[in-house]
């Protein structure tokens, strides 16, 4: 999640709820420095991780928190592994790691927190990813894709993170949610 003036879901005026699975640490600082080496202005803006879902605030922030936090009582910690780049140029000049293991749970987690109030802003289909290099030259969006294309991390993922959008256009952690092992999410 970066300002947002580089994303095309945000729009200037709304206040946003960002969910989000956060990349624990070695590997969530060690891919925030690559994406720092690749020129990227919002590397260290937010931990490195895999939005899912932004969406503008419609109900009140007690609402969203219930929502999120009902989602994540339901749910098993899941095993994650990241493998190898993609992009999504030329839609949008972005290159991102792959997520081999867990991508249904991130899209069933992606599924599950939508309801009437609290549903994506994305103009895009959902594609969980870890961007690596976003509002860069055509040249280090190509050196991330080369340079990252074996890479491979694996960690379990036990808890989302709910942020909001400030009125500087930066996000701000609001809360974390521990799965409680509702039943979902289960390898």
């Amino acid at each position: 999640m970066s300002r947002t003036q580089q994303s095309p879901t945000i729009r200037p005026g709304r206040v946003y709820a960002g969910v989000v699975i956060e990349l624990p640490e070695p590997v969530g600082r060690e891919l925030q420095d690559w994406r720092a080496s690749f020129g990227d202005p919002a590397s260290y803006v937010v931990p490195a991780h895999i939005t899912l879902m932004i969406a503008p605030q419609q109900a009140s922030w007690a609402e969203v928190v219930e929502r999120v936090r009902s989602v994540a009582r339901d749910w098993t910690p899941f095993r994650l592994e990241i493998n190898g780049t993609g992009t999504f140029r030329p839609v949008t000049p972005v290159v991102y790691l792959r997520i081999e293991q867990g991508e249904e749970q991130c899209r069933a987690l992606h599924e599950a927190l939508h309801q009437e109030r609290l549903v994506s802003a994305s103009p895009f289909d959902f594609h969980p990813h870890v961007t690596i290099a976003q509002s860069v030259a055509e040249e280090d969006l190509d050196r991330a894709q080369s340079l990252l294309r074996t890479y491979r991390a694996g960690f379990l993922v036990d808890r989302i993170g709910l942020y909001e959008l400030d009125g500087n256009g930066v996000w701000q952690i609001r809360e974390e949610f521990p799965f409680e092992g509702g039943g979902r999410g289960r390898n």
